[in-house]
């Protein structure tokens, strides 16, 4: 965790990738997990975010597992901790690939404010109700070969109509992975986060 609890304006809580299944945790040598710190350094280096707290949550599992949603519940019980040591910090969640279906779906947690959501794995009955009132922007290159974009768009337009602030953003490039034009997905993710703070449309 980077920042100060006492003197933060806002957190931002990274979510990386995993696997549909695993149950053994993830390795130290955390390829996933090194890939979202690119988007902490982004966020952090935006002249208007210097007073952000930036936390990462570690998963007990690598896997999704199904009903059990571990990185969802490994989310929730960051979320729940971070409130504890930071009340009424409004929160921001930027999650990737199975970190960003833990990101929406922890998303109507009291002390969220706003999901980012990069390249996210949405299946098709991913409940939504979750996210009213939440500002949820969608990064998605059409070309994904892992996760599914139009799957995103869907998610996307059913969080619509319950009543969530979704903005959807086609990136150019970059797959899943987002290397290519990596810039352009960290640049983006740090304005998002930004805007989402400030309560800007």
């Amino acid at each position: 965790m980077a920042g100060a609890p006492d003197t933060a304006r806002a957190a931002v809580v990274l979510l990386h990738g995993g696997r549909a299944d695993g149950l053994a945790p993830p390795p130290r040598l955390n390829l996933p997990a090194l890939r979202m710190r690119p988007f902490g350094a982004a966020v952090i280096r935006t002249r208007r975010e210097r007073n952000l707290l930036l936390a990462t949550v570690r998963y007990r599992c690598r896997g999704w597992n199904g009903s059990q949603a571990d990185a969802a519940r490994d989310a929730h019980e960051a979320l729940d901790e971070l409130a504890v040591r930071a009340p009424d910090l409004p929160v921001v969640l930027v999650g990737h690939s199975m970190g960003g279906r833990a990101a929406l779906l922890t998303g109507g947690h009291h002390a969220v404010r706003g999901i980012v959501a990069l390249a996210p794995w949405c299946p098709p009955d991913e409940p939504v109700a979750q996210l009213r009132n939440r500002t949820v922007a969608l990064l998605h290159d059409p070309h994904d070969r892992i996760t599914s974009a139009d799957d995103t768009w869907a998610l996307g337009a059913r969080a619509r109509q319950s009543g969530a602030r979704v903005h959807e953003f086609a990136m150019p490039r970059g797959g899943h992975t987002m290397i290519h034009g990596a810039r352009h997905w960290h640049r983006l993710t740090a304005s998002l986060v930004a805007a989402i703070v400030d309560g800007a449309p």
